[in-house]
């Protein structure tokens, strides 16, 4: 029995249709496009952005930050001084460490994509501080007139690239996998994921809100989770979820706008599914 659901990359699991395990009717738009201009979305929300951007943003954002401190700190060192004559040293040893620990981060975080497997621990990567720093390059997007959705989508390709570097080889069960869908999915994306998940036999969950998602991350306890959204939701759930669990995001289109008759790659997203299953789309 175990030599056969070694062999069977579903392992044992024949599901007779799509799992999906609940629909909301809300239709509330998304928090995060609170600023939406009600104009179209430029290439219909449809971004390849290089990971450089991302690498470029984050260190722009703590150069302006170690900048800021160092000069503060030099204005301040006399007082400091007054205080206890060794207290200006250490502050500039701590800044010099921070700045030299960060630039470190970075590089191994470059070096671990370039070469496809992880040069540091989980936490200082891909399920502690990368999440933490993606919505960083939003913000200093801002600097350089670079929209949040950019931004997103480069930070989302480092992401995605460094969790599924990770991933189990042997796969997991496909009832351990929840793949999470947005309500706002066209006739034909739904169409598409419903029928992954009867070829695969994963689970669905159809969600208006992003609480919502997380309400059913917490009921259903997956091993991991699959999440289509946009490029501001995703940056957002991974910030809340990556930490707990591993997670791989896809990206959506915007032809008619934010949260209606959205698309997704349906390729990206069986291959989104099939890194966690453990099944290599190269050898069929």
């Amino acid at each position: 029995m175990e030599d056969t659901r070694q062999a069977d990359p579903h392992r044992g699991c024949e599901p007779a249709g799509p799992q999906l395990l609940q629909l909301r009717p809300d239709r509330r738009l998304g928090h995060e496009w609170d600023d939406w201009d009600g104009n179209p979305v430029p290439n219909d929300g449809i971004y390849h952005e290089p990971p450089g951007l991302f690498f470029g943003l984050i260190g722009a954002w703590f150069g302006v930050a170690a900048a800021v401190l160092g000069v503060t700190l030099w204005f301040m060192a006399p007082r400091l001084g007054e205080l206890w004559g060794a207290l200006p040293g250490i502050l500039w040893t701590v800044l010099a460490v921070g700045v030299v620990g960060l630039a470190l981060w970075m590089a191994l975080l470059a070096l671990s994509l370039r070469l496809g497997r992880n040069l540091l621990p989980p936490r200082l990567l891909e399920r502690g501080l990368l999440p933490r720093v993606m919505p960083i390059a939003e913000k200093a997007g801002r600097w350089f007139g670079i929209s949040r959705d950019r931004a997103g989508n480069a930070a989302l390709r480092v992401y995605n690239a460094l969790a599924a570097a990770r991933a189990r080889p042997g796969g997991i069960r496909p009832n351990e996998l929840l793949v999470l869908l947005p309500r706002c999915l066209d006739k034909e994306s739904m169409q598409g994921a419903m029928a992954l998940s009867s070829r695969y036999g994963v689970p669905l969950f159809v969600a208006a809100r992003g609480r919502y998602a997380r309400e059913m991350i917490a009921k259903v306890r997956p091993r991991a989770v699959v999440a289509v959204a946009c490029e501001r939701d995703l940056v957002s759930g991974v910030h809340d979820v990556a930490s707990r669990l591993p997670v791989l995001g896809t990206t959506i289109g915007l032809p008619d706008g934010p949260c209606k008759n959205t698309t997704v790659d349906v390729s990206a997203l069986e291959e989104r599914i099939c890194t966690y299953l453990g099944i290599d789309l190269r050898a069929r």
